[in-house]
C-alpha cells in the first residue's frame, strides 16, 4: 500500500504521524511511505532520516493526498478537505460529534474516515486515545499551575503551598485516564485534590490508587458546585465515548469561583464539559470569562511533540500496519478496529456522530 503523512497544520501542532521507526517497519513489509517533506521536525525527526528508514519525501500536502492512505494526528482542516477522495483511507484523530463543517466535508469527500479515539476493545478501553489522555492529564496540572502564577494573569496561588500556608485546591470532573494523571500530577505538587466520578466502581478504584491523598466524591450536580467553588484550579476530564462532552459546570457555577482561578477543560475537542470553555491555541491559550482564566486548546500533547508522538505512534503502528496489509478487509478482520470506522460512502456509519447529528445521519 502506498501511506502518506502530511505537514501538520493545526496551530503549533508539532507531533507527525509516524516515527522513522514506524516507517521502516511499513517499509520492511512491502509498503512505500510518503513524507511530506520537514513533517517531522517538530518531533525531532528529520528528512534524512525517513529517507533512511525507506522512506520517499516529497513536497506538496498533494502528493500525500493522492496516495492510498493517509496517516495523521489531528483531524483535516479546511484547506485539506478538497484534497480528500473516494478512494482514501484517512487514519486520524476526528472527534467529529463537536465539529459539523469537518462531519460534512468527510461525507462529502467520501473517504473512509477512521478516528483513533473510537477504535475500542471488547473490554471497553480506547488504546489510541490513552497514551494522549496520559499526556493530557498530566500537562493540564501543569498549564493550569503555570497560568495560576500571577504573571500569567492567575490568582497567584502555589498549587503546593508551604508550610503554614494552605496547598492550592484542584478539582477534577472526570475520573478516567485523563482524571488520574491530572490527578497524579496534582498529589506530586502538593496540591488539595478533589475527584468526581458518576462511576462508583471506579471511585473505589481510585481510592485503592490514591487512599486518603484525594477526596472522592459522586459526581452530582451539588458536589460538582460545592467543589467548583472552591477550587484555584479545575479540570475538566470527562469523557463519553465518540459522543460530545456533557456540560457539567454552567456558566452561574463558573461566577461564583474565585477571582483569576483557572479552568483548564480537557474535553475542549469533545465540546468540552464546562459551559464557558471554547477552543482556543497554542499561541492564544487563555481568555478570561467571568473573572475566570479559561484554557481551551484541544491538542495539548502538541506541545510535547518528541514524547508524544512516539507514545501515538507505538499505539496506532499495529493498527496502521493491518490496515496497509489488508486495505478494507482489516476492518472485517478486526472488530475493535472497525469501530473506529466514523464515515464510509459518504454516511455516517458510527451512532454517537449520527446522534450528533441526525439530520446528516
Amino acid at each position: 500500500m502506498k501511506i502518506g503523512v502530511p505537514n501538520e497544520i493545526k496551530d503549533r501542532e508539532f507531533r507527525v504521524g509516524l516515527t522513522p521507526a514506524a516507517v521502516e517497519t511499513l517499509t520492511l513489509r512491502s509498503h512505500q511511505v510518503f513524507i511530506e517533506t520537514n513533517a517531522g521536525l517538530g518531533s525531532g525527526f528529520s528528512d534524512a532520516e525517513y529517507v533512511q528508514a525507506g522512506a520517499t519525501i516529497v513536497n506538496t500536502a498533494q502528493e500525500i493526498y493522492s496516495q492510498e492512505m493517509v496517516v495523521k494526528v489531528k483531524e483535516p482542516l479546511p484547506s485539506e478537505y478538497e484534497l480528500l477522495h473516494p478512494n482514501l483511507i484517512l487514519f486520524t484523530y476526528l472527534h467529529l460529534a463537536a465539529d459539523r463543517q469537518l462531519t460534512e466535508a468527510l461525507m462529502k469527500s467520501e473517504a473512509t474516515c477512521i478516528a483513533y479515539e473510537t477504535v475500542q476493545l471488547d473490554n471497553g478501553q480506547l488504546p489510541l486515545l490513552v497514551p494522549m489522555s496520559i499526556i493530557a492529564g498530566r500537562l493540564s496540572v501543569q498549564f493550569g499551575a503555570h497560568y495560576l502564577t500571577k504573571q500569567q494573569g492567575g490568582s497567584g496561588v502555589l498549587l503546593g503551598g508551604i508550610p503554614g500556608v494552605k496547598s492550592g485546591h484542584v478539582v477534577v470532573i472526570g475520573g478516567g485516564v485523563v482524571g488520574t494523571e491530572a490527578a497524579r500530577m496534582a498529589i506530586g505538587l502538593g496540591a488539595r485534590v478533589t475527584i468526581l466520578d458518576v462511576n462508583l466502581h471506579r471511585l473505589g478504584e481510585l481510592e485503592s490508587l490514591f487512599g486518603s491523598r484525594v477526596q472522592l466524591l459522586y459526581s452530582n450536580s451539588s458536589n460538582i458546585a460545592e467543589s467548583v467553588k472552591d477550587a484555584d484550579l479545575v479540570i475538566g476530564a470527562v469523557l463519553i465515548t465518540g459522543k460530545r462532552a456533557p456540560t457539567l459546570v454552567k456558566r452561574e457555577l463558573v461566577k461564583t469561583m474565585r477571582s483569576r482561578s483557572v479552568i483548564v477543560d480537557v474535553a475542549v475537542d469533545q465540546g468540552g464539559c464546562i459551559e464557558t470553555v471554547r477552543t482556543t491555541s497554542h499561541t492564544n491559550p487563555v481568555y478570561s470569562e467571568e473573572g475566570v482564566l479559561h484554557y481551551g486548546v484541544p491538542n495539548m500533547p502538541g506541545a510535547v511533540p518528541w514524547t508524544a508522538t512516539q507514545a501515538l505512534v507505538n499505539a496506532t503502528l499495529p493498527y496502521i500496519c493491518a490496515l496497509a496489509d489488508f486495505g478494507l478487509e482489516a476492518l472485517n478482520r478486526d472488530r475493535n478496529l472497525a469501530k473506529g470506522v466514523n464515515i464510509q460512502n459518504g454516511k455516517i456509519v458510527y451512532g454517537a456522530v449520527a446522534e450528533a447529528f441526525p439530520d446528516l445521519a
